[in-house]
């Protein structure tokens, strides 16, 4: 046995020579951000030792430290195999606080029709709660006008909960975080396996009901609003968060013929699930369209009213999944594909979350000088997601970078962007400021991300005989997607050219169509009937796609 001492955590724990200091540090119960779940690709779960127990780990994996690569004392947890005793300091990262995550949304008008509905009776001097024609609860005097509910948008990456008066559809406060999961495992794929097994479930289910609970304490502490009169909650997220909220494995999931076992449209019992609202409330999950295509899509169709959209309307939802509805006047079809962690910053060498010090924005001028937005207008640490497309997009556009993704060193090339193209440990990158690159596995990461997310447009226009310049109109939703520019987009081929001037960015579609299944009961059984006729094509399943994928690598 080892013993393995956590600061600034002051936790010990004695584990089995050739434990890696991650599952340690989990088995202490001390938080290592390990978003590729421990493959040692993303290079985010650094930690210090000392170098007297640098000689008691044995390295392995490929290391991506691009931070502090100058000093020998940072190995990557997870590729760190213990041999004897060592002292380990945590590195601090961003406090969720700082990220940038959108709440807002496209918003419908609504009729109030919810599906809790309360009544006072001045004779009885009682309040009945009801669930559809359900008595869920009976309070004492006129509680009439106390009536709330929560959207919750259960993002793989983010979340953001959101506090409503069910009697007047009124959004009275609004949180986002980060979701703890992606701490351990920060794609679907990576999230299914971790929670496959009944500790690695137990792990997902129990941090995000945690935090669920914190978030719903503070926006109800804002609003000045009891909790125990919030009486449903609406989970919107993709099929895999809904079965870590429910504490359901993903197992099925992640396995051919990828059969949920949630399938959305029902109620669970909030105290069941250990959620802090009214002892008897409720959590409703949205129908739910496939294994891949969840209940944020569905709320999405909502929010945007696809199935009444007349023409060919486009409907995707960028982020770690790429999903992809496409409406022929009304008659939808659906489609997803894994785009991976990059547009989330994860994987790429300088790429953080969206948080302060992230370069959001980017420009390359006439002259060749460049313009770098930051968050919090601070000096730049990293690349967040939409400021790592613009990167790619105008050096596209400039010619630094060629179709295929390479850099290039052409004579043609403004001497300002030439300037920039350096070597860095004997390879070509390009330098965004003195401590922030741009290299050539990252742009390889953009590609492989673009490029699933393109050939499923694609497909989805091929298998439906629609050329890209018939589309009439494209609706990119997602809090990712709404902080990204059109123009960078179509730089670096995400999208057609034939879209420009038809994209409408929509927001968070998954909270704005929550909201719409709290406020009105009728838009419940109205999507199911809808989900239910949707096409789903499994793109996998159809000859020539992989083919199709290569071809949208190219820029």
């Amino acid at each position: 046995m080892v013993k393995v001492n956590f600061q600034p955590n002051n936790l010990s724990i004695e584990v089995e020579a050739g434990t890696t200091i991650l599952e340690a540090a989990r088995r202490a119960g001390v938080v290592i951000e390990s978003p590729c779940n421990a493959v040692g690709t993303c290079g985010k779960c650094k930690v210090k030792v000392d170098s007297q127990s640098l000689g008691r780990i044995m390295q392995k994996g490929e290391h991506h430290l691009s931070w502090e690569e100058e000093d020998p004392g940072y190995v990557l947890s997870c590729q760190a195999y213990l041999q004897g005793d060592v002292n380990v300091e945590i590195i601090k990262r961003e406090k969720n606080k700082t990220l940038k995550i959108l709440n807002a949304g496209k918003s419908l008008a609504l009729e109030i029709d919810s599906y809790l509905k309360k009544e006072f009776s001045q004779a009885e001097n009682i309040t009945k709660v009801y669930a559809g024609e359900e008595l869920l609860a009976v309070e004492e005097g006129d509680t009439e006008k106390a009536n709330y509910g929560v959207v919750v948008d259960i993002g793989t990456t983010t979340v953001v909960t959101s506090l409503v008066d069910v009697n007047t559809g009124e959004e009275l406060a609004s949180t986002s975080a980060l979701n703890p999961q992606s701490l351990h495992a920060q794609d679907v794929l990576s999230r299914i396996k971790f929670a496959s097994e009944e500790k690695g479930l137990e792990t997902m289910s129990a941090q995000l009901i945690q935090e669920l609970n914190r978030m719903i304490g503070e926006i109800s502490q804002e609003a000045g609003i009891k909790q125990e009169n919030i009486y449903e909650v609406i989970f919107s997220g993709n099929t895999c968060m809904l079965h870590l909220a429910a504490k359901v494995s993903p197992y099925s999931l992640g396995k051919y013929p990828y059969t949920p076992e949630v399938v959305g449209g029902v109620h669970l019992s909030a105290a069941e699930h250990d959620l802090q609202i009214a002892p008897q409330g409720l959590i409703y999950l949205p129908p739910i369209i496939s294994a891949y295509v969840g209940a944020d899509i569905t709320s999405g169709i909502l929010a945007a009213k696809l199935h009444e959209q007349k023409g060919t309307t486009l409907f995707v939802d960028i982020g770690t999944n790429g999903e992809m509805v496409i409406g022929v006047d009304g008659k939808l079809s659906a489609a997803s594909t894994a785009a991976g962690p990059a547009f989330e910053g994860m994987n790429i060498t300088y790429g953080m979350r969206a948080g302060a010090g992230a370069i959001e924005l980017f420009n390359v001028e006439e002259d060749g000088s460049i313009t770098i937005e930051t968050i919090g207008d601070t000096q730049a640490i990293g690349i967040c997601g939409s400021g790592l497309l613009d990167i790619v997009g105008e050096l596209v556009a400039h010619g630094v970078i060629d179709k295929t993704g390479r850099f290039v060193e052409s004579q043609d090339l403004l001497t300002a962007l030439k300037n920039r193209l350096i070597e860095h440990d004997g390879k070509l990158v390009f330098r965004l400021t003195e401590k922030v690159f741009l290299s050539q596995k990252d742009i390889r990461q953009v590609q492989l991300a673009k490029g699933a997310i393109r050939a499923g447009i694609e497909f989805l226009l091929q298998v439906h005989g629609i050329e890209a310049s018939k589309v009439d109109k494209v609706l990119i939703a997602g809090s990712f997607g709404y902080h990204l520019r059109a123009k960078s987009l179509i730089n670096i081929g995400l999208l057609p050219e034939e879209f420009s001037g038809k994209i409408e960015f929509m927001g968070n579609t998954s909270k704005s169509g929550g909201q719409a299944f709290l406020v009105n009961q009728k838009y419940r059984s109205e999507m199911e009937k809808i989900v239910g006729d949707i096409r789903i094509l499994e793109l996998a399943n159809y000859p020539g796609f992989d083919k199709v994928f290569i071809n949208c690598l190219n820029f």
